[in-house]
C-alpha cells in the first residue's frame, strides 16, 4: 500500500473496560497534539459507553469499539451486546485492525495495556510495524505495586512486545514520584525505550460549558469527586458522614458522583443530600477540568486524572484511595503526602465522621501544591509533542516560502 503524502495522523488506543481515567487521559494528549501540530489528525479507539459525552476539538475524532465490562470475580463480559466474550473481543480485533489499516497512522500511542485487553492489538500492531509506523507504549505514573504488576505481566506475556514492536515507551510521571515498572526484569534494550515526560498538565482555559451548576457553586465550595464513581461510594459515604455529624465545616460541598455509580446507591446519597443545606450533588460533568478550577479543595480517591487537575489547577486536596483491586492509588497518594502534595486518608472501614470532619476543617491550612517544587513536574504534554515531533510530516511550504527558499 502506498504511504500518504497529506498531513500526519496518530491513532491512540484505550481499552476502557471501567471508569474513565483512560479516555480522559487518552483525550487531553490528542487535544494537546492537535493545538500543537496544524497538519495533524488523531484517532481515539475506544471502549468507553460514554465517549460520546465528551467534547472533541477540531481534528480530533473517535471510533468506539464495543464495551466490554469486567466482573468482581476478574472474567469479561459483553457490556451491551448479548455476545459470548469471545465473541466480542474478536469484534473488537477486527474493528480495531480494519480502523487502523484504513486510517494509516504515523504514529501509533497504546495505553497501559501493552497489547490491549488480552491482546486484542498485538495484530494490528504487527501489521502497523511492518508499514513503518511508530508504536508507542503509554503509561501512567503507577501501575501497581511490583508484587502485582511483574506476575500481570507475565501471564499476558507482554515482554516480546515490549522488546521487539514497540520504538518507546513514555511514563506519564516522574521517577522520583514513582517507577511504575519497579520489580519488573526488563532488558536493557527495552530500558533504553523508556522516557519520563512528568504528569500531562491540565487546563481550564477553554470557553465554560453552558449547563446549570447547583447554587452552591456560586460561592466558595468543595468539590467531592469518586472519578467514574465505579467504586467510590466509601469515599462519598464518609464525606456525607462528616457533614451530617457537624455544622462547623469550613466549605459547602459539591458532590460528582460519577455516571458509572450504582443506580440505588446513587440514590440513596442523593436523599441524604437533600437533607443537607450545605450539600448537592450532580451524577457526571465532561467539563472536572472548570469544576476543579472553581473549587477552594478537591476531596477524592486520586487517580491519576483528578491528581494532574489538582496540581494543574493548585487545589489544596484530600486523597482517600482505594487498596483494591490495585494499589496504585495509594501508593500515588502516598507519595504525593511524602512530598507535601496533598493530604491523605486511608479508610479502614469504620469511616470515622470526626476524622474526616477534621481533615475537612484543616484543608484550608495545608500547602498549595504550587509551594512545593518538584522540577519537570508538570511538563507532560511539552515532553510529549517533543518526543512525538521526530515522527510526523513537516507541514507543506506554501508557493512563495518555497520559492524564496530555492532561489537563496
Amino acid at each position: 500500500m502506498q504511504r500518504r503524502t497529506d498531513g500526519s495522523r496518530v491513532l491512540v488506543y484505550s481499552h476502557d473496560t471501567f471508569g474513565l481515567g483512560h479516555l480522559r487521559r487518552c483525550r487531553t494528549i490528542s487535544h494537546s497534539l492537535v493545538e500543537h501540530n496544524k497538519n495533524l489528525s488523531v484517532l481515539i479507539l475506544s471502549g468507553s459507553p460514554i465517549i460520546g459525552s465528551f467534547d472533541f476539538r477540531s481534528r480530533v475524532d473517535f471510533v468506539r469499539v464495543p464495551g466490554v465490562i469486567k466482573l468482581r470475580d476478574g472474567q469479561y463480559t459483553s457490556l451491551n451486546l448479548h455476545m459470548d466474550i469471545e465473541e466480542t473481543l474478536e469484534l473488537r480485533s477486527s474493528v480495531i485492525q480494519h480502523t487502523a489499516l484504513i486510517f494509516d497512522p504515523d504514529v501509533f500511542i497504546i495505553d497501559k495495556e501493552p497489547t490491549g485487553l488480552r491482546g486484542e492489538v498485538l495484530e494490528t500492531m504487527r501489521l502497523l510495524k511492518a508499514r513503518g509506523t511508530k508504536l508507542v507504549l503509554g503509561l501512567r505514573d503507577v501501575m501497581d505495586e511490583p508484587a502485582a504488576l511483574a506476575p500481570e505481566w507475565h501471564r499476558k506475556n507482554v515482554m516480546p512486545a515490549l522488546r521487539d514492536l514497540f520504538d518507546e515507551i513514555w511514563i506519564y510521571g516522574l521517577p522520583q514520584i514513582c517507577d511504575p515498572l519497579e520489580g519488573i526484569a526488563l532488558p536493557e534494550k527495552v530500558k533504553r525505550k523508556i522516557f519520563y515526560t512528568g504528569y500531562l498538565k491540565r487546563y481550564s482555559n477553554e470557553p465554560p460549558p453552558e449547563h446549570q451548576l447547583p447554587g452552591i457553586c456560586e460561592r466558595p465550595f468543595l468539590l467531592v469527586t469518586p472519578g467514574g464513581g465505579g467504586d467510590g461510594e466509601a469515599l462519598i459515604d464518609w464525606v456525607l458522614k462528616a457533614y451530617e455529624s457537624t455544622r462547623l465545616l469550613p466549605y459547602p460541598a459539591l458532590l460528582v458522583l460519577g455516571p458509572f455509580m450504582d443506580r440505588e446507591i446513587r440514590a440513596g446519597f442523593i436523599e441524604r443530600c437533600r437533607k443537607l443545606r450545605r450539600v448537592d450533588a450532580i451524577t457526571f460533568d465532561a467539563h472536572m477540568e472548570h469544576l476543579v478550577a472553581n473549587a477552594v479543595g478537591v476531596v477524592a480517591m486520586g487517580g491519576y486524572n483528578t491528581f494532574c487537575e489538582i496540581l494543574s489547577l493548585d487545589k489544596r486536596a484530600i486523597i482517600v484511595p482505594r487498596t483494591a483491586p490495585r494499589m496504585e492509588q495509594y501508593i500515588r497518594a502516598s507519595r504525593a503526602q511524602e512530598l507535601g502534595l496533598v493530604r491523605m486518608l486511608v479508610d479502614d472501614g469504620t469511616r470515622d465522621p470526626a476524622v474526616m470532619a477534621t481533615a475537612l476543617r484543616n484543608l484550608p491550612q495545608q500547602r498549595l501544591p504550587s509551594e512545593v517544587v518538584v522540577p519537570g513536574l508538570l511538563e507532560g504534554l511539552e515532553n510529549v509533542n517533543r518526543l512525538i515531533q521526530r515522527w510526523l510530516r513537516p507541514l507543506p511550504a506554501k508557493d512563495g516560502a518555497d520559492t524564496a527558499s530555492r532561489r537563496a
